[in-house]
């Protein structure tokens, strides 16, 4: 079987919702035992749950990735009887403001989770990686490249994620580690629904078609797309793949304008 990865450890963070659920469940379905980490530890034990159904192998976790005691000693615990094989650095939140109106304890709160938090699994996960090799794949956007407005402090993290994927590649091919990134455009999660529902309160699908058209391909990507890919790039058929961005974006970067 193509994308066999029958017998991997694996740990995603953000697993609970949205992109990081329908990965946590493509590594399972491939034959990945999957640990997912979730500030929230009920959605967690929901997808957990939903691939047990599948027959898959997944354990739900709360861990809070910004706190570094938490997430070494978490995944210390996760790999103290197995290697770890897989990195799914995916958590991470958003925030939409310029400069001007992005407060210091906006800017704290959002690197605390898409910077911090991605360095903190990486720190804690690379000693366990180095005798065996493995896989990191870091969840950045197409925000990291291209200008995107309102999105002062979340555009800045992704590209700080960026480039922490070309570091980790660099340093650690000696060890057989592979690090890589993945920029989504838009896609269609809770989240999107409930934004549409916050900031435009009776013209939801009006907007939805609105957002949607800002892909050229005409509509927002769908998370078992993300998820398709990041099993590709967790295989051994991607062993000739690191330190390299995917964007998956409808044409977004290289087809607006």
């Amino acid at each position: 079987m193509k994308f066999n990865l029958e017998g991997k450890n694996a740990i995603i963070t953000g697993g609970g919702s949205g992109i990081g659920k329908a990965i946590a469940i493509a590594l399972a379905d491939q034959g990945a035992l999957v640990h997912i980490l979730e500030l929230n530890e009920s959605p967690a034990k929901e997808t957990a749950r939903e691939i047990h159904q599948r027959n898959g192998s997944a354990i739900a976790y709360s861990c809070d990735v910004s706190n570094q005691k938490e997430v070494q000693k978490l995944i210390g615990e996760i790999t103290k009887t197995k290697a770890l094989d897989i990195l799914i650095n995916n958590a991470g939140i958003a925030h939409i403001g310029d400069v001007e109106t992005t407060s210091e304890e906006d800017l704290d709160r959002v690197y605390n989770v898409n910077i911090k938090g991605v360095y903190n699994c990486i720190n804690a996960s690379i000693g366990a990686m180095k005798e065996n090799g493995g896989v990191i794949i870091n969840m950045a956007s197409v925000a990291a490249t291209v200008g995107i407005s309102q999105r002062f402090a979340y555009s800045m993290t992704k590209g700080a994620v960026l480039t922490m994927t070309y570091s980790v590649a660099k340093d650690y091919l000696d060890f057989g580690i592979r690090c890589n990134s993945i920029s989504p455009a838009r896609v269609h999660t809770p989240f999107v629904d409930g934004y549409l529902k916050k900031t435009y309160p009776g013209r939801e699908e009006e907007m939805f078609e609105a957002l949607s058209k800002t892909q050229p391909i005409g509509r927002m990507g769908r998370p078992e797309e993300i998820a398709n890919l990041v099993v590709y790039l967790c295989s051994n058929e991607a062993s000739f793949i690191t330190g390299t961005d995917f964007p998956i974006d409808g044409g977004f970067i290289r087809l607006n304008g």
